[in-house]
């Protein structure tokens, strides 16, 4: 006899459908205190919720019977998933529901922009009749610059092409494949500051995209560039596009994120007749709050009733028996992926070849493909889990294969990864655990053997085969005061010597360029593990 807690107000056409499944009990208890919630949970099988309630760890050790918690909306972060984790509870969300609400948002921006209809009716309520100061432009034949192309940022596109428009979209991760069939030209991030009469961002807040479009990024722009802002706050430098609306370089900017929300009175922004700003009102649309709601009435009914979740934030994907087994492997599998990707930097990744070997390997194949995938858009796709992992990367256009071998390899049990980047060329990577500790190890690297542990920092050098090198490296590393903490050397697999030196941080922009003056110096890359 399932037991569900709707703890927050969701749409009544998701209560219903928990209502109807057979021998369900609903609980609606909008706006409960704490305490309340607390006495509630103690024989629920589901708790569902938006933003209100909090799912604390308190909340889930007196749910002893809970299985699920649903997040109507995108983020968890109400949810203690680290201690729902620990007692087995699954934790979901919905975050498609709102792809068509914050893209149609989009739109309304960029149109607003092109025909100052919030100026006109501001100017009708004033009693004038303006029509030779409010006269706009068609947003026809000209370029939408996107940057980012993933559920959203497509949904745009799809409307921008519709009314006419030519669209270059900026995502290093997007293959020419996926691009062609949007009908989108793929460009620098350059190339779309450059040609773009309209900018819209659709990527995730991360330390790579914050501060993105900076001053620097709006002089590269035409003069009188438009650009809108329904993703999230921090990518767009709020500082430097009042700069830039004030200048007249930007002609008007449509934005509903902001860094600090809600955004205060006094807000440099709030004051400029061009910046067309909006309370964040991406998902506020009836049918994003309906769309939401059935989600996760469905995704709860589908674990209530022995199902697979959809959206599932922390759900492993194999028993209980051999996850243990495999637990290491995973752990292994997501740096893999992570570090095939930087590997592979600039190029673009068609796809993906996972190869396993051994017996232990074998076993969860599935979630060791899912955690590699997991770590390959790690910090640049946001809200990723195992579940939506492969959906993700497919909207990219990255193709994945899994193979299990049996052939005979260097290590009893084998990870070996390898990225089809476009042009064919190719870039790899192999790991194992090894000891009592079951210690994760990279063993090779492009087909380069050398072993040391995924961890910090890592810096790639391939040089000439000479004298002074490391000496060298030392050298220019200490004048920024950064520690060597271990290196790992290859001389085999290619004409030139190969190394991996584990820092305790990170050297800066300009160590890395001192470092690839050195005329011996093939190559020099920093990795995040």
């Amino acid at each position: 006899m399932p037991k569900v807690l709707v703890a927050d107000k969701i749409s009544p056409t998701g209560v219903a459908l928990l209502k109807a499944q057979a021998g369900y009990e609903v609980i609606e208890a909008y706006g409960s205190s704490p305490e309340k919630v607390l006495e509630l949970v103690k024989d629920v099988h589901a708790i569902l919720v938006r933003s209100e309630t909090q799912i604390t760890r308190e909340v889930l050790n007196a749910a002893q019977k809970l299985v699920c918690v649903g997040r109507a909306g995108v983020g968890v972060d109400n949810i203690d998933v680290d201690a729902a984790t620990e007692r087995g509870v699954i934790v979901m969300n919905t975050p498609s529901g709102n792809t068509v609400a914050t893209a149609e948002l989009t739109f309304s921006h960029l149109l607003s922009l092109a025909r100052p209809v919030p100026e006109a009716v501001q100017s009708m309520r004033e009693g004038k009749w303006d029509r030779k100061t409010l006269s706009g432009t068609e947003l026809f034949s000209k370029n939408l610059g996107i940057l980012g192309l993933g559920r959203i940022g497509a949904e745009v596109a799809k409307r921008a092409i519709a009314f006419g428009m030519k669209v270059y979209a900026y995502d290093p991760y997007l293959t020419e494949a996926r691009a062609k069939s949007l009908g989108v030209q793929m460009s620098t991030l350059d190339e779309v500051f450059a040609v773009s009469d309209y900018i819209t961002v659709h990527m995730p807040l991360t330390p790579q995209t914050e501060g993105m479009v900076n001053a620097d990024a709006f002089a590269k722009m035409k003069k009188g560039v438009k650009i809108v802002n329904c993703a999230r706050g921090g990518i767009v430098d709020e500082a430097a596009l009042a700069a830039a609306l004030q200048s007249g370089q930007c002609g008007g900017c449509g934005f509903d994120v902001f860094v600090e929300e809600p955004l205060v009175k006094d807000h440099i922004l709030r004051t400029l007749p061009k910046a067309h700003l909006s309370p964040h009102l991406g998902a506020s649309t009836a049918e994003a709050q309906e769309n939401v709601g059935v989600e996760v009435a469905e995704a709860a009914i589908a674990v209530l009733n022995g199902g697979s979740p959809a959206n599932a934030v922390n759900l492993p994907s194999v028993d209980s028996q051999t996850l243990s087994t495999i637990r290491p492997f995973l752990s292994l599998a997501e740096k893999l992926g992570a570090i095939v990707r930087q590997l592979a930097a600039p190029g673009r990744i068609e796809s993906i070849r996972l190869t396993t070997y051994g017996t232990g390997s074998e076993q969860g194949a599935g979630a060791i493909s899912r955690s590699i995938q997991r770590g390959y858009l790690r910090g640049i796709v946001e809200g990723v889990n195992d579940v939506n992992a492969p959906s993700k990367l497919k909207a990219l256009g990255v193709e994945v294969q899994s193979v299990r071998s049996s052939a005979e390899a260097d290590y009893k049990e084998l990870i070996h990864v390898e990225a089809i980047l476009a042009g064919g060329k190719s870039v790899s990577i192999s790991g194992t655990v090894l000891g009592k500790a079951q210690s994760p190890r990279i063993v090779s690297i492009n087909g380069r053997t050398l072993e040391f542990i995924p961890e910090g920092k890592l810096l790639l050098i391939e040089n000439q085969d000479q004298p002074g090198i490391i000496g060298a490296l030392g050298t220019i590393l200490s004048k920024e005061k950064v520690n060597i903490a271990n290196m790992a050397l290859s001389r085999t697999g290619g004409t030139n010597a190969f190394a991996v030196y584990q820092l305790d941080s990170a050297p800066s922009a300009a160590t890395l360029a001192e470092i690839q003056k050195n005329s011996a110096i093939v190559r020099a890359q920093l990795i995040d593990a």
